[in-house]
Order: structure tokens, then sequence, then C-alpha cells
């Protein structure tokens, strides 16, 4: 009989330290899993709120944003309104895992082993990510954002740094590049060439204004519109990375400011696009381990007995007619295609076999998860794998729901068409193109008139609202100093 990590509630950094060596063992030589070395620190309920109001990172700008979700969620949580998060996982090299201190020790195994190792194995794995972010430069590049900021409100003004941020926040979620790919992020490499970059912008704006009025005409034709639009990148998809490379009115502090506003929504751009896969990744890591150290008689049957209400608690999904009914939960769709994939390559049926043929019966679920993990993000995810008992399990169906229509109507369901039009229903909802604005820069005359022209194409007929569109164009005139017209184009 094995002997167990841990018996009761109480814990102590010995018993973490052994636990998650266990945890790190079955992760490593069971499931072949990949991961940054892994720093785990254990903090307070007040950390654990402050981690919440500044994104979760370790290190961050002041802003008063996070002030103001912290009184937010503390007063929640004083009230009992509100949970705290059992843990929060930062994607750096190493990987750093906040645990919270009034875990119990079942608690803080399964926060070990879904953050520690299934979050950090998503984290390194998945083409996203590695294309996208830098996960050995974030904290010094966090570190440098700080301190230029800092800066920046002892020479400047808080005021005028606040305002800048506050526009540049405003823009973030239409300040990310969707299809160019750098060849290699670097926010250590972006931190270090900073102070050169203010001062060689400093130069290039002189050089630029001057330029600019010696050769300003009052009516440029149609083939100098073009060259217009072409020298200045136009249409451009990052509206943050144009106003801080041709604003005329920014000075070089606040086009630092505004790259690197851009640089952390960029950062966080792939958690967007693989929610369901990176939790449905981490529920499963962490499910399938305590089993295992289970089974090997190394966790007791009561520990699991909590481990197990604690997952399902995770896993709840609401039906559609429930109160608390807010889409589907990302756990538990992640988590039930993946427990899926296990079922079809060890014992599929014949369903399984027409609809997965090349997985089907393999046996090795263990290469198609690692591989999915890898190269899927949610939208591709969901289409590839979905599969009609899943569908039958979670009770999806499609809806219609057109304005011309007075009553929703119900388009799809368990039969051989209605399973595949969910399934391409629940993918394209998990398109970041048709839930987010597809906004760009069209076009701007510095050397005439100056108004910033955009382009929003509308998805599924649906216009920007006008409230939070008119907030949107105050931001931008702040950024660009001039006027801002937006044109709405049928997509």
């Amino acid at each position: 009989m094995a002997e167990l990590l841990f018996d009761g509630p109480d814990w102590n950094f010995d018993t973490l330290r052994r636990t998650t060596e266990a945890i790190e063992e079955v992760a490593r030589d069971d499931l072949g899993l990949d991961v940054y070395p892994n720093q785990i620190e254990i903090i307070s309920t007040e950390q654990m709120l402050d981690a919440y109001s500044s994104t979760g990172m370790p290190l961050m700008y002041r802003h008063w944003s996070f002030g103001k979700q912290f009184i937010h969620h503390e007063r929640l949580y004083s009230k009992g309104a509100q949970g705290l998060a059992y843990e929060i996982v930062i994607n750096s090299d190493p990987c750093i895992c906040y645990c919270l201190e009034e875990n119990t020790m079942p608690m803080q195994a399964l926060v070990i082993a879904h953050a520690a190792f299934g979050h950090n194995h998503f984290f390194k794995s998945n083409h996203l990510f590695r294309q996208w972010t830098d996960p050995r430069g974030i904290l010094d590049y966090l570190d440098y954002a700080r301190n230029f900021l800092s800066r920046c409100e002892e020479r400047y003004g808080p005021g005028r740094v606040e305002r800048t941020l506050d526009a540049a926040h405003a823009l973030m979620n239409a300040s990310v590049f969707r299809h160019r790919r750098p060849a290699q992020p670097s926010l250590r490499a972006e931190a270090e060439r900073a102070e050169k970059r203010i001062e060689e912008d400093e130069r290039a704006a002189h050089y630029l204004w001057s330029r600019l009025e010696a050769e300003r005409r009052s009516d440029p034709g149609e083939d100098e519109i073009v060259q217009r639009r072409r020298a200045l990148g136009l249409p451009e998809e990052n509206i943050l990375y144009f106003l801080e490379r041709h604003s005329p009115v920014l000075e070089p502090w606040q086009r630092q400011t505004l790259r690197i506003v851009r640089n952390m929504a960029q950062y966080f751009y792939p958690q967007r696009q693989t929610q369901v896969m990176n939790e449905g990744c981490a529920c499963f890591v962490h499910f399938h381990i305590l089993n295992r150290l289970h089974e090997q008689g190394r966790i007791g049957d009561g520990a699991m007995l909590e481990i197990l209400h604690s997952h399902s608690s995770v896993l709840f999904q609401p039906g559609y007619d429930h109160p608390g009914y807010s889409g589907l939960n990302p756990y538990a769709l992640g988590f039930a295609m993946m427990r899926d994939i296990q079922r079809i390559c060890e014992a599929p049926e014949e369903e399984d076999r027409a609809w997965f043929p090349a997985i089907a019966g393999c046996g090795d679920w263990r290469g198609v998860l690692k591989d999915a993990w890898a190269n899927y993000r949610d939208e591709s995810f969901i289409q590839q794998f979905l599969s009609p008992k899943v569908m039958r399990d979670l009770r999806l169906f499609a809806l219609r729901d057109a304005e011309s229509e007075e009553t929703l109507r119900v388009t799809a369901i368990h039969d051989e068409g209605g399973y595949h039009a969910v399934r391409d229903t629940l993918a394209r909802s998990y398109d970041l193109s048709s839930r987010s604005p597809d906004i760009e820069v069209l076009d701007a005359d510095l050397a005439g008139d100056r108004i910033l022209r955009l382009r929003h194409t509308l998805r599924n007929d649906v216009p920007l609202d006008p409230r939070e569109s008119e907030a949107t164009q105050a931001c931008l005139r702040e950024l660009w100093g001039y006027e801002v017209e937006i044109e709405e184009l049928q997509s």
C-alpha cells in the first residue's frame, strides 16, 4: 500500500512540495506533458483580490480602473455574493501559479494539477501562444512598463497619463494583429529598445511635419490618395498601432504608452481564442492525474470525494431555462469533448467510426489530445472534434433569432443534418470575428483635413451600439487630435 501524500485538510510547505512532485511524475511519465518550470506562490485573500483587479499579472502599471475593480470584488466577496478563484496562473517562464492560502490540502492538489501542469502545458504547446507571446520576457516588460509610466506621471502629471491610458484601454480590443504574424515576439528586447525609440520618435516627428507642411495640397487626385494610403500602410486593423505611428498630436511618451497597451492586448489575445480548450485541457489533466494518484493509493477516499465535489461544481452546466444560465460553460464543454476523444480512441461505437475515422479505435488518445492542444483554437477544435454524443449529452440545439421574425425558431435538433448544423453554429459562435466589431483605419490625409476615417464591416447585419460608438470615437479624438468618422459596410 502506497503512503498517502496528505491526510486531512491542513497543509504545510513540505506537504505541498511532496504532492507537487507526485503530480509532476504522473504529468510527465503518464501524460507526457511538456511544461515550463513552476513557481507556486501561496497568497492571501486580499492578494487574490488584487490579482483580480490587475488582469492577474504580478507586475502591472497603476491605473484607477484597477482600484475600482478591487473595491468591486472586495465588496461582493465580503457580502458573500462572490467567491474567489482557487488559483490564478500566468503565462510566463517560469510559470507562476497563485494558490489561495485558505484552500484545503485536497484543493491545493487540485489547483496545482490544474494550473501548474494543465494550463502550463497548454501555454507552452499551443501554436497561438508560441507565435504571439514571449513568456520569458513578459515579467521584465511589465516591470519596464510600470517604471516607465511612473516616470511619466512624475514628469507630465498623473492626469495626462491617466487620460492617455483611459483612451488606449478603450481601444484595446480593436488593437491586435489578427493576421500579421511576428517572426519571434520579444518583449524583453522591446523594453531595451524603448528609450532609444523615444529619442528617434522625437526627431522623426519633427521631420515628418516639416515635410507635410511643405507638401500640403488642396485637391489630391485619385492616384495620390492610393499612394498616400499605401505609404501609411492602410487599411490597418490595429488602431493603436496606427495612432502610435501617425497621430499628429501625440508626444513620444504617449506613443510609447500606446505601444505598452497594445502589447498587453496582443499578449492576452490567444487566451480569448482558446478559453474552451485551455480550461478543458486543465480540467482533463487534473482529473486524470488525481484519479491516477487515487488509484495508486496516494490520495485517500475522503480527499478524493472533496476533489470530485469541486471538480463537478466547476463543470456544472445550467440548462437554457435555468435562472443561472449565461451560455455554455467553457469548462464543461472543453472537458466533455476531451473525455469524449479519449472514449472514441479507446472504445468507439459505429457512429464514432463514421464521424472520426482517423482516430476511432486508434488507442493513442494521449497523442490525439496533445496534437489538438498544440494545433487548434476553440473554433477549429469544435468544428473538428464535437461529436453527436456530446451534443446529446449537453442537449445542444440551434436557434434562429432574426430581427424580421417575431419568435425564435429551432433550426437544428439531434438528427444527422442537425448534428452538422449545431456543430457549425457553435463553432462560429467562438470565432472572434463574429463576436468582436471588425473596425479598421481606412484613410487619413495628414496633409489635408486630417480627418481619421474608419470602416466598420457589419457581421450578420449587427451595427455598432450608438452609445458605445460615440464613446469610442471620443477616445479616438483624444489620441488623434482631429475629427473621426466611421462608415459601415455590409460584409
